[in-house]
């Protein structure tokens, strides 16, 4: 018989799941149920606010039994989820639903899961006589770029907390994954110059721009893939780039003066995706320069969106032993796709992914999570607490 979660853990994850942290929304309602469940156990938090005030971070630590709050590991996840809206659901999205035992709802699998456990074993973090600290970093706007755990980061680090690792529970099967690749979301806007169709001369076409650059993407992208770096360890070996927005144009009788743009990219460590946006970036440059040519009105405007880090965690890092220690299952492969891990990463703290359910469930109309997947986080949490009592 497969092992269940604790009914401790399901109404932890149930709570979490009830509050509606679809990333356009505030997250404060959550974070301030966790704050209190902290507090009431002693714990202090403290909240690390967006320019709104609407969104935040949590940073809470509880410290080793001697009171030293520094050193150990941060167990971290994001509290915002992606939009229903379309989807067809076969129950209430934000209501969880057991049924053929699997947990159905939105953010079930990504990742209030992982998040309801961790609450779940407050209590037992609290009691126990740590030899280490165990920081709580939870964050908002992860779906839309990672944006939150960037001043999530900055904190621990202006706290001087210095963890030795770091564990973000994104769904991996309870797979230890060391290594994704970067996420770089860039928008191009196209100023063009108006004109009636059958005057082309007095008009700079703003789709034709776009197409342009459109080409330039795509021959990246085939480079990547015929010539560029690889790493066996990832499904797709090497870096990929694609165009998956375009907008322009109002008639079929006029030539655009706007056409916009989105492409992304998603290196591997063997490329630097700092250089990779300056060469896309010249592209930009250069069409510009053509546009300009044929009207000094003409402009191209470059917009990086989002850069999501990537991660790759030497496999000797002992955050990687440890995990698989705890009982995750140690993995040669990376992950599809980017995570807060890479930020993590950059900042010094060797990283890992570790969390239940598969992504393949995630961001899907009836998500769901294996209940299964739930309780071997729970055995996860526990043997972490163990190996950090002194």
């Amino acid at each position: 018989m497969s092992p269940t979660p604790s009914d401790a853990t399901l109404e932890e994850i149930t709570k979490l799941i009830n509050f509606d942290t679809v990333s356009r929304d505030s997250n404060l309602p959550l974070l301030g149920y966790v704050g209190e469940r902290l507090s009431a156990l002693g714990i202090e938090s403290k909240l690390i606010h967006d320019a709104t005030g609407q969104k935040a971070n949590l940073l809470a630590t509880i410290p080793a039994g001697d009171g030293t709050r520094t050193g150990g590991i941060v167990l971290s996840g994001h509290t915002d989820v992606v939009p229903v809206d379309g989807q067809d659901w076969s129950s209430d999205p934000f209501t969880p639903e057991i049924r053929d035992d699997k947990l159905y709802a939105r953010g079930a699998c990504d990742m209030k899961s992982f998040i309801g456990v961790v609450m779940a074993k407050l209590d037992s973090m609290v009691e126990a006589k740590l030899s280490e600290p165990i920081h709580l970093a939870f964050s908002y706007d992860e779906e839309v770029g990672c944006i939150g755990a960037v001043d999530l980061v900055a904190a621990i680090t202006a706290d001087g907390l210095k963890p030795r690792g770091a564990i973000v529970g994104e769904p991996t099967s309870m797979r230890v994954v060391r290594g994704h690749k970067s996420v770089n979301v860039i928008k191009v806007d196209f100023h063009g110059i108006a004109a009636h169709s059958s005057l082309t001369t007095l008009g700079v076409n703003a789709i034709s721009a776009a197409a342009d650059f459109a080409a330039f993407v795509n021959a990246k992208a085939r480079e990547f893939a015929s010539t560029g770096a690889a790493d066996e360890a990832y499904i797709v070996p090497y870096t990929t780039t694609t165009v998956n927005q375009i907008q322009g144009g109002i008639a079929v009788n006029t030539i655009p003066a706007l056409c916009t743009l989105h492409f992304e990219f998603r290196s591997i460590g063997a490329d630097d995706p700092v250089a990779l946006i300056e060469s896309f970036r010249a592209e930009a440059l250069c069409i510009e320069a053509l546009m300009k040519a044929q009207n000094p009105e003409a402009r191209v405007e470059f917009t990086v969106l989002a850069q999501t880090p990537g991660l790759d965690t030497p496999a000797e890092a002992s955050i990687v032993s440890l995990a698989a220690d705890l009982g995750g299952t140690p993995s040669p492969d990376k992950a599809t796709y980017g995570t807060e891990a890479g930020l993590f990463f950059n900042a010094g703290i060797p990283t890992v992914v570790c969390g239940p359910g598969d992504i393949a469930q995630a961001h899907a109309p009836d998500e769901f999570i294996a209940l299964e997947q739930i309780a071997e986080c729970e055995s996860f949490i526990d043997n972490l607490v163990k190996a950090l009592t002194a």
